[in-house]
């Protein structure tokens, strides 16, 4: 039996003019993730990846640890939503930097809301496809790489919201526990399927093996 490794990216950019690309801390994370497998002899017969820039950079680090791996199939359906455009769709008023601890919760309190109302289909943020048409992309990656890689180890860089998609159709969530999910999932983070021609089924979920130990206790980030 195969496994899928799902992998949400580094800590990004968090308040920054631009989210998309990793922090320095960020880029460690994916990097220590990459020698923590190598150490182990983890090794994959195949590479998903959403086209983010985040995406890349936390992929180009595992790989940098890890010595060597597949090239990557490039998915835009691995991508995530837009964050601020579903926060715009609830919320008309100028939004506030979230540049402190008040101001982050009420960020993600906002976009909480504004995901369960996506998914209800109550909203329709402006570029985006809706939650059926988001939650498909993601299932019909898990589809093809079941078809394709039973037997197989298969690594995947995306976010936390495909993720979460895709641990929710696994397990048949409904989307106040997916979100809930979405919510808890930590940069870096492993969560991994079993692959098998019939299903995948989820084995363990946002998990930090690779940053075990007091030296990396302050690597641990969510966004």
């Amino acid at each position: 039996m195969g496994t899928l490794h799902l992998v949400r990216h580094g800590q990004a950019s968090f308040g920054a003019d631009d989210y998309d690309r990793l922090s320095p801390l960020g880029q460690r994370q994916a990097l220590r993730l990459g020698q923590f497998w190598r150490e182990r002899g983890q090794s994959f017969d195949a590479v998903y990846s959403g086209t983010l820039r985040r995406h890349d950079e936390t992929l180009a680090g595992i790989v940098e640890g890890l010595g060597s791996a597949p090239a990557a199939q490039r998915l835009p359906g691995l991508n995530e939503y837009d964050s601020l455009a579903l926060i715009r769709a609830v919320r008309t008023e100028p939004l506030e930097r979230p540049d402190t601890p008040e101001r982050y919760r009420h960020h993600f309190r906002l976009l909480c809301d504004a995901l369960a109302q996506w998914m209800a289909g109550v909203v329709s943020p402006a570029g985006m496809p809706s939650w059926d048409e988001f939650s498909t992309g993601v299932h019909a990656v898990l589809e093809d790489i079941r078809h394709r890689h039973a037997g197989q180890q298969v690594l995947l860089v995306s976010s936390g919201g495909p993720i979460s998609a895709a641990v929710g159709a696994v397990l048949g969530t409904a989307p106040e526990v997916t979100i809930a999910l979405n919510m808890r999932i930590r940069n870096s983070a492993v969560t991994e399927m079993s692959i098998s021609p019939k299903r995948l089924m989820l084995q363990t979920f946002n998990t930090l093996p690779h940053l075990g130990g007091n030296e990396h206790t302050d690597w641990v980030t969510h966004a």
